[in-house]
Formats: C-alpha cells, sequence, structure tokens
C-alpha cells in the first residue's frame, strides 16, 4: 500500500509526517509504502564538530523512515513506537544529502522490524540501521 504524504499525515496523527525533530534537521520523506519507505537529510547543519555528518543525525533519519514504515503497517487506530535501534556507521559524509531507504524485514501484528541503508550523493554507503518497532493500539 502506497500512502500518500496527506493520507500518511493523518494515519500517522501529524502534519507533518517526518515529525517535528526530522522537519527541525531538514529531512523529506519521498516516497513510503508498506514495502519501501524513502527519505533524505542535508549534510549541512547536521554535522558533529569536525564538520562530518553526525552519527546521530543518520540514527534520526533511520528511525525515522522505519517508524513511518511501521505506522503504515499499523493502520487507523495503531500506533507504532520504536523499542530498538542500532546503526552501523560505514562512511563520513561532509556535503549534499544522505538517501535511506527502509525495507522490512519483519511485519508482525505487534512487531516490525526494518533494515535501513543510508547513502551519500555518489551512492555509497554510508550507515546500515535496524530498527524495530512495538504495535500497540492508539488508545
Amino acid at each position: 500500500m502506497t500512502v500518500e504524504t496527506e493520507e500518511l499525515a493523518r494515519l500517522l496523527g501529524d502534519e507533518n509526517a517526518g515529525g517535528h525533530l526530522g522537519e527541525s534537521m531538514g529531512l523529506e520523506l519521498l516516497e513510503a509504502s508498506t514495502a519501501r519507505v524513502v527519505g533524505r537529510l542535508p549534510v549541512e547543519g547536521n554535522t558533529q564538530p569536525f564538520r562530518l555528518l553526525h552519527g546521530g543525525a543518520s540514527c534520526v533519519l533511520a528511525e525515522t523512515l522505519g517508524s513511518v514504515g511501521a505506522g503504515i503497517h499499523a493502520g487507523e487506530g495503531r500506533v507504532a513506537v520504536g523499542i530498538e535501534i542500532s546503526a552501523t556507521h560505514h562512511r563520513s559524509a561532509e556535503r549534499g544529502h544522505i538517501t535511506g531507504v527502509a525495507t522490512p524485514v519483519h511485519l508482525g501484528r505487534s512487531l516490525t522490524t526494518w533494515e535501513i541503508a543510508i547513502t551519500d550523493d555518489e551512492d555509497r554507503r554510508i550507515c546500515t540501521s535496524r530498527l524495530t518497532c512495538m504495535i500497540r493500539d492508539s488508545g
């Protein structure tokens, strides 16, 4: 199921489907479905003191994309909350954008697990992340 931005915001209960942290970091959601969620983040403004991409920025991108996919899978009246994230940082980025592609590893009734591959503008792997979300009723 592919979800348009307006429908995504309604499902997730937020006018900004990427969340407020994602918005302040410049995160853009490019595609969202239960099969694949894609988004990107600028390196500029999301760096550590040595002007390299902050590892936490990669984690924000990964958690946002996986959570969006889990939220779509959960469906109306249910929410997905991240309960575990891991990230392996393979290389640094100094400029441009990073792009994350989240794909499901497991889509269950109460848990989902996503693998998020993050690459730079030259399609080099920056980070590999794994996110598990718990699905529960929103009430």
